[in-house]
């Protein structure tokens, strides 16, 4: 049996010397990487994990019966804008769930401590109503691959870590401390996800997600693992109100819950929002490490001992693994006190039926195939500087060379940029025009304001000294880059990278797409509907979310946004037929649907939430027509 994309031979299971038909080619692919996560479940019940587990436990301070109190620096707001406490990871705003706001059962934007913290995230949304499509799933992907060239300031050469900091697999999660704080079923359709009832389930949202390299460290103030090697994580949020905002803890509005796949299943520290700290976003030896260019199986499934994801690499025959449980130092939090409890998360529903939603979430996930994108400004130069702090001293992260402000780059030469950002406000925000950049009407960053007020955290081209837990570190960036985090979330006049046609499109100069197939059941069919989504239109200034009037993709003045898209992949498998790949980008030289490019994200959903686009349902084309199996 040939796996999609291998270059190097056939791999034959014993007894299978000839390809199966069918369906059945890819459940026998899907066997192996299922089999390795019943193994990696089994070892999670040894002493690596319950040793974590108790020295995560023994960190807290108890105030109330099994409670745990946070420390001073955490990750109880994933945006890092709490009342109360510090951000461990100030860049892991990017990775966060994005909110939305429901008052009388409709939706608006969501504003964190008077700062808008919206996303961009264009997605497949695959649909089923086969029990335990919702909980139990795999994919088969192919990492990209940057160009030899390093990237360059006039963005004729762009790697993959400029375009999107995170692909990522998302999945409603049980949590009944979550929005709205009610009861939740683990595995079940009967939990009710819809925005307009109060009944509805305490609902988290998983994202399996995957960092690419060449601008480290992660997330403590930039976004790769490591200078040439992909990684992945699993981070679980939630959201600390009652329906319909009625109540909500502004000290820990949105916890989240982060873990890398390890090769020995056990976190770098602790995962939970209250004890999280400099170690938890820091790989070690144990940190499974991708090669880009790898063909990487992916499987989530929901064993007793709570949701687990599964990574194996096919090219390097490595896997990691993590499991969301109580045993591996996993918390949810106290509304009341933002304290944790160890707690072990599962699946919220049964089925991918399309109305199994997470009701304050802006995605409606769903089984999602997702890219984070609209982070990325490249520059000639970067300027005032903005130490990273986080915290200081002998038990966090410092470094001194992270800055506020791109001056050229994708912006123009003569550029200024954006920045810098002081107590009496910040210099040169701009928002989205309806011909490209215009000046905020405010220089208030917790105005709530759609404006991108400093390009920060910005990096210098080169090697720089940073230090972790007190120790000298060597840190990289291949290009002078901002990651507009700072003080907004995202590039939000749409200038940047993102909104550039440097993506994936054959060209040498630019990374090769990620290509994708699946996901697939448990039984190894593929899920037979699918929708495309956007959540732009929340972050355009010139969106109306409650008329739609203004919402597009792409966003009014970009001049690019990517799309999803089919090639084909003659011979996968070892077969003679003809399958399909998903890329994410622009089109390919052999790209054969394209779905209308942007057209794919159909409309604002009015009866939801407007800054959502999302298409009809329909087959899902990628096992479907020209692309059947």
């Amino acid at each position: 049996m040939r796996i999609p994309w291998s270059e190097g031979g056939s791999t034959t299971r014993p007894g299978r010397a000839s390809p199966p038909a069918g369906g059945r080619k890819w459940r026998l692919l899907l066997v192996p990487a299922l089999g390795v996560a019943v193994i990696c479940q089994l070892s999670l019940t040894g002493s690596a994990g319950a040793s974590t587990a108790a020295a995560t436990a023994k960190t807290g301070t108890s105030v109330a019966t099994g409670a745990v109190a946070p420390n001073g620096a955490n990750e109880l707001d994933c945006n890092g804008w709490s009342q109360k406490y510090r951000a461990v990871a100030p860049e892991a705003g990017a990775l966060c769930t994005d909110p939305i706001k429901v008052l009388n059962g409709k939706a608006t934007r969501f504003v964190d401590n008077g700062w808008y913290v919206g996303h961009d995230e264009p997605s497949v949304k695959f649909i089923s109503s086969t029990p335990g499509s919702g909980n139990t799933m795999t994919y088969v992907m192919k990492l990209s691959k940057d160009p030899r060239r390093l990237p360059t300031a006039n963005g004729s050469v762009v790697d993959y870590a400029q375009l999107s900091p995170a692909p990522w697999f998302g999945l409603p999660i049980c949590d009944p401390k979550s929005y709205p704080q009610n009861p939740c079923t683990p595995d079940s359709d009967s939990n009710s996800g819809l925005i307009s009832d109060p009944g509805a389930a305490g609902a988290a949202f998983m994202e399996l997600q995957f960092y690419p390299p060449g601008f480290t460290p992660a997330w403590t103030d930039n976004i790769s693992c490591n200078a040439t090697k992909w990684c992945a994580a699993i981070t679980i949020d939630s959201l600390a109100c009652t329906f319909g905002f009625a109540t909500c803890n502004n000290n820990c509005i949105e916890p989240v819950n982060f873990a890398y796949m390890q090769t020995n299943g056990v976190p770098t520290g602790p995962p939970s929002p209250q004890l999280a700290n400099v170690n938890t976003f820091t790989p070690n030896r144990n940190t499974l490490m991708l090669n880009p260019g790898d063909v990487v199986v992916t499987s989530i499934y929901d064993p007793p001992q709570g949701l687990t994801a599964v990574v194996r690499d096919l090219t390097t025959h490595q896997t990691g693994f993590m499991t969301a449980s109580a045993r591996n130092g996993f918390m949810n939090t106290n509304i009341a006190d933002c304290s944790g409890t160890p707690f072990s998360f599962h699946a919220e529903y049964s089925s991918a039926r399309q109305q199994n939603q997470v009701p304050w979430a802006a995605l409606e996930g769903g089984v999602l195939m997702e890219q984070e994108i609209g982070h990325g400004e490249v520059c000639n130069a970067v300027k005032y500087q903005d130490p990273a702090v986080n915290p200081s001293g002998a038990t966090g992260y410092t470094d001194p060379q992270a800055y506020q402000t791109c001056v050229g780059g994708s912006e123009g030469k003569k550029a200024v940029g954006e920045g810098p950002c002081t107590s009496s406000g910040c210099q040169n925000a701009t928002t989205q025009g309806p011909n490209g950049p215009v000046a905020c009407p405010t220089n208030n960053p917790a105005s709530g304001a759609l404006c991108e007020f400093s390009d920060g955290y910005c990096f210098p081209k080169g090697v720089r000294t940073a230090f972790i837990n007190g120790k000298p570190v060597a840190e990289v960036s291949r290009v002078a880059e901002c990651n507009q985090e700072r003080t907004q979330n995202g590039d939000l006049d749409y200038d940047g990278q993102s909104y550039l046609p440097d993506w994936p499109n054959g060209s040498r100069n630019f990374p090769t797409s990620i290509q994708y197939v699946g996901p697939f059941q448990a039984n190894g069919k593929p899920y037979p509907q699918i929708q495309f989504e956007t959540d732009t239109a929340g972050s355009e200034n010139l969106c109306n979310v409650a008329t739609g009037v203004g919402c597009t993709a792409p966003p009014i003045s970009a001049k690019f946004y990517p799309f999803w898209s089919l090639s084909p992949q003659f011979n996968a498998l070892g077969t003679r037929t003809t399958q399909c790949i998903w890329n994410f980008g622009n089109d390919q030289p052999n790209t054969i649907k394209d779905f209308g490019k942007t057209a794919q994200y159909g409309t604002p959903n009015l009866a939801r939430y407007g800054g959502t686009l999302i298409s009809a349902v329909q087959p899902n084309p990628q096992f479907s027509g020209g692309c059947r199996l």
